[in-house]
């Protein structure tokens, strides 16, 4: 089977697109609608990140817990948000090199905006043998590509979730 490099899925949002760029340009906010993302380390810039800010995310995965750093690749308020990660560690990042790209990107469409969220696997280095038991392991038995199928999917969801009772809730 073909190793598959970059998954996506989208959602429309009953907001602007500006608000829904608001929200995932802010790296520290992410653990909020994600599976796996629990924000970011203390030392990280707060507010929304802009062209290269790197940052440190902090994750999880069932009992398992690690750091990655990121750098923002793209911000284009309103149109434009990714991040490339190139550096992973347990307790700090240490481990270096080309890991994942995220992407957001906004459409405005109707009343609200379809937001795109877009996951690519950076490690092109590695054997495709060794990237699917690695993969295999780390994730339960699944490649990274289908893990993260299911995690655009929570996070797409939980972020409209969220998004639309703020719009609803504002004065």
């Amino acid at each position: 089977m073909a190793r598959v490099f970059t998954v996506s899925d989208s959602i429309t949002i009953a907001v602007s697109s500006d608000a829904a760029y608001e929200a995932v340009s802010r790296p520290a906010d992410m653990g909020r609608w994600s599976p796996e993302n629990l924000g970011t380390t203390d030392e990280s810039p707060a507010g929304p990140a802009g062209p290269g800010t790197t940052f440190v995310g902090r994750n999880k995965r069932g009992a398992f817990r690690w750091t990655t750093r990121c750098t923002v690749t793209a911000a284009e308020p309103g149109h434009r948000f990714a991040f490339r990660v190139h550096a992973i560690g347990l307790s700090r990042p240490f481990l270096r090199g080309p890991i994942a790209t995220w992407e957001y990107r906004f459409e405005e469409v109707g009343s609200g905006t379809r937001v795109t969220e877009t996951w690519t696997d950076d490690r092109r280095a590695w054997p495709t043998f060794v990237a699917n038991a690695f993969d295999r392991v780390a994730t339960s038995g699944k490649t990274f590509a289908t893990f993260q199928q299911r995690n655009i999917e929570k996070t797409l969801h939980n972020l409209k979730r969220e998004l639309e009772v703020e719009h609803d809730t504002a004065p």
